[in-house]
């Protein structure tokens, strides 16, 4: 293989997808952060349900945003946003039970609570974009063919 050839190649593994350059898709990756650390922090009681439940339910949130953003149309993208928003739901309904069942104290989940609220308004923004970006596209007029 030439230098140029592995120059090439190193700066195509180097290089970003476009979702990991999205701020909602790092503001994904940081309620995962934190709710590792909340499922950390669960009873052993809990490892193989509520604990893998959550971690499952966040992790999904970013790879529905992942999965949603390769190559596909602004209706296909915007349907996957609809699943990464039902695993945020998903996550929100651990938490509830986290507390209800007073795992965790309120003041070590409200954070989470916080970004995970942050994430939901632009994971919802984002969806409204693609869904406004394809409403204004069907709308545009069709080019008049020439003779």
């Amino acid at each position: 293989m030439t230098r140029k050839a592995v120059i090439g190649l190193l700066s195509t593994v180097m290089s970003q997808y476009k979702f990991q350059k999205l701020d909602v898709y790092q503001l994904g990756l940081d309620f995962v952060d934190e709710v590792y650390g909340l499922a950390s922090k669960l009873p052993e009681s809990e490892r193989f349900n509520l604990c893998s439940q959550i971690q499952r339910a966040s992790t999904s949130i970013v790879l529905n945003m992942a999965e949603g953003s390769t190559g596909q149309t602004d209706l296909e993208q915007s349907r996957f946003l609809g699943m990464a928003l039902r695993s945020y739901l998903e996550s929100v309904a651990c938490i509830d039970l986290i507390e209800r069942r007073r795992y965790l104290k309120a003041d070590l989940v409200r954070s989470t609570r916080e970004l995970g609220h942050r994430l939901l308004v632009k994971l919802q923004a984002f969806r409204r974009s693609l869904r406004n970006q394809g409403e204004a596209k069907d709308r545009s007029p069709s080019p008049v063919p020439s003779h």
